[in-house]
């Protein structure tokens, strides 16, 4: 242990639960703004938009606001931000969505994605490298592809995958399928694209476009942080917006190995020992914010139902340790079932998934047998939050089926 940093022995799977909702900020003051929320848990996956919006809203809505909204004493408008909130901070560039860690889509805030991109890029690229070989990506197309991508972006033009796709034709690329989305990914990773303003299909969609990189994320320090120094913020972050949690959980969901894990410990306790405390459990330490006493926090008064995407941070952010949910997610739906996850005080306990219509939004909400019936107001809660965050009415629909399960 490192001199100024706080240990102690065991902590029951409650007070984990406990402290991995604080630390994810899905209990306790809520952030200023989905920007915040995006800088708090470093990148959020984000390959369902529509949804992974909702990941960002929910963890914000100003200082103490999600904790009264655990007693129900303020409506749930002042509980979250909206849709259109997190879709401009995406159009104006302060939130990026893009290929980083694993690799999947991320948001990431726009001042850290430069070092971001810098610390994953070779690990990404080495992944990628069987499909690289498949597509007929070696280092001549990719180097000549991105030159072309990075003049088709240049000059603030922010264009869509498919005017990407004509663009590189046009130069000799056979730019479809998966070759195209490598080429694009390609490029991604190594900060030639990044995310840019969002455009509507002739349908109303939100489609994504891609700028130029250097145009969209800030140049960074004159002397960038060593690989070191980056895997302690990489690491620092983690623990402290995700804790308690393991070596292992860290290296899985930043796509590092454990040794740059445990490496960036040593850099991160080096630097401030103060900032993580650690739990023996099982036998096996975990880290967490020493700053924050989730084993004290006030309890809700009464049950609490939290409608999170099935790629939300609190699921994609543990392996090893995902146990604690108390359930399998993300899954793949049978029989067209809903994939999303439905939390009962922090636990798997459902569940469900969204249909737009013209003016209102309807929710199919399924509770695993031993949680239905959850209390009807805490259920009708995470409904009206949900229609706050749209912006549009929004109402429970009875789907008459009940899923098999336990919490």
């Amino acid at each position: 242990m490192t001199q100024g940093q706080r240990t102690r022995t065991g902590m029951d799977p409650d007070e984990v639960v406990r402290r991995r909702l604080h630390a994810q900020r899905l209990r306790g003051p809520g952030l200023g703004s989905p920007e915040d929320a995006v800088r708090h848990l470093l990148a959020v996956q984000a390959q369902e938009f529509p949804y992974a919006r909702w990941s960002l809203a929910q963890r914000t809505g100003g200082p103490g606001a999600a904790s009264e909204a655990l007693s129900h004493r303020v409506p749930a408008a002042a509980q979250v931000s909206t849709a259109m909130g997190v879709e401009q901070a995406v159009s104006d560039g302060v939130i990026l969505r893009t290929h980083i860690l694993r690799p999947t889509w991320h948001f990431v805030h726009r001042e850290d994605l430069r070092w971001l991109t810098a610390l994953s890029a070779p690990r990404l690229h080495q992944g990628n490298a069987g499909m690289y070989r498949r597509t007929g990506i070696d280092a001549a197309a990719a180097d000549r592809s991105g030159q072309v991508l990075a003049e088709a972006v240049r000059g603030g033009r922010h264009l869509t995958r498919e005017q990407l796709a004509a663009r590189l034709q046009d130069e000799g690329f056979a730019a479809t399928g998966f070759r195209l989305a490598y080429l694009i990914m390609h490029a991604e990773i190594s900060g030639i694209l990044a995310s840019g303003s969002s455009a509507r299909s002739p349908g109303g969609a939100l489609k994504q476009t891609y700028a130029l990189f250097d145009e969209r994320v800030p140049p960074g320090p004159a002397v960038p942080r060593t690989r070191a120094e980056a895997l302690g913020e990489l690491v620092r972050r983690y623990f402290t917006s995700r804790g308690p949690a393991t070596v292992k959980d860290c290296a899985d969901w930043s796509g590092l190995t454990m040794a740059d894990v445990r490496l960036g410990l040593q850099q991160s306790l080096a630097a401030a020992p103060e900032t993580l405390a650690t739990s023996v459990i099982d036998g096996v330490v975990h880290y967490f914010d020493a700053g924050t006493d989730g084993s004290n926090a006030p309890s809700a008064a009464g049950p609490r139902i939290d409608l999170i995407q099935c790629y939300d941070e609190y699921v994609m952010g543990y392996s090893a340790t995902r146990h604690y949910l108390g359930g399998s997610a993300p899954a793949f739906p049978v029989a067209r079932d809903p994939m999303h996850v439905v939390l009962l005080d922090g636990r798997m306990a459902g569940s469900w998934r969204h249909t737009m219509f013209a003016g209102r939004c309807e929710l199919d909400i399924r509770l695993f047998a031993a949680a239905d019936p959850a209390p009807d107001d805490a259920v009708q809660d995470a409904v009206d939050r949900y229609g706050v965050f749209l912006g549009i009415p929004a109402a429970r629909v009875r789907s008459g089926v009940k899923l098999e399960g336990h919490i």
